[in-house]
């Protein structure tokens, strides 16, 4: 069995408040996303409840606690996850009875698309961050593993919670600290049941060489003389504008 096919199959429950649009233009919305997942193997169930604004996550609630994006959100609003649970509870009903009615029939999955990039210029030695975007793919449930010179690595990795996008299908990021080496290389391999075998997609750092002491010397030496060079023809056309003023003959009086 691959990697693909030993993630849970899901029936989902999606409920999502999207803005009516009717004609008239949205500038901005908030958008509350909630879904109960029922496995259909051994693998548990799985549940999600956010609120986002234009596409950016303001919290979620996890574990019975409202987790916010930003602490400094928090500040300004308030929410009681016990309010989340409950309708989460009402998803899990409505899709038992759902799944009761219509003989577990599921929507087909949609495949994941996948991207790796560094959040700042890669520099050697220097610490940064990989982000690994996975988007459109549906159900919302997949795994994501990084790989460093073919190794697995966990440690220091974050990850989104599952986002959603107005076509009904899911994005999700993983961020993974590291620090360019020569030589190094990495992959981010994502699992969805929608894939035939888990896609990998590699990356190494493009580190761009150090200027040796020659060429710094060279470039330092090349923006002097371009600079006497400026100042000469400066002083070259003073000159030659005083010399002009001189030499003009004056006009008697008509």
């Amino acid at each position: 069995m691959d990697g693909a096919r030993s993630l849970p199959r899901l029936l989902p429950l999606l409920a999502l408040t999207l803005p009516a649009v009717w004609g008239v233009q949205v500038e901005h919305s908030i958008i509350q996303t909630e879904f109960y997942q029922k496995s259909l193997d051994s693998a548990p169930d799985s549940e999600e409840f956010m609120f986002d604004f234009d596409g950016d996550e303001i919290f979620h609630v996890e574990k019975e606690e409202t987790v916010w994006r930003l602490p400094e959100f928090q500040e300004f609003a308030s929410f009681e996850a016990q309010g989340a649970l409950q309708n989460l509870a009402i998803d899990k009903q409505n899709l038992e009875s759902s799944m009761a009615a219509y003989n577990r029939s599921r929507i087909p999955s949609e495949p994941p698309e996948v991207a790796v990039f560094p959040k700042h210029p890669v520099e050697d030695e220097e610490p940064n961050i990989l982000i690994c975007s996975v988007t459109k793919f549906w159900p919302a449930a997949l795994g994501v593993t990084w790989l460093r010179n073919g190794a697995p690595v966990t440690r220091g990795v974050l990850e989104t919670p599952f986002y959603p996008d107005r076509d009904f299908t899911f994005r999700k990021f993983s961020y993974l600290p590291f620090v360019p080496a020569p030589g190094d290389y990495y992959d981010c391999q994502v699992e969805h049941e929608g894939l035939a075998k888990p896609a990998k997609m590699h990356w190494e750092p493009q580190i761009l060489a150090p200027a040796s002491e020659a060429t710094e010397t060279a470039i330092c030496a090349l923006g002097l003389a371009v600079g006497i060079v400026g100042i000469t023809a400066g002083t070259i056309l003073i000159i030659r504008g005083m010399k002009l003023g001189r030499a003009r003959p004056e006009r008697g009086v008509l």
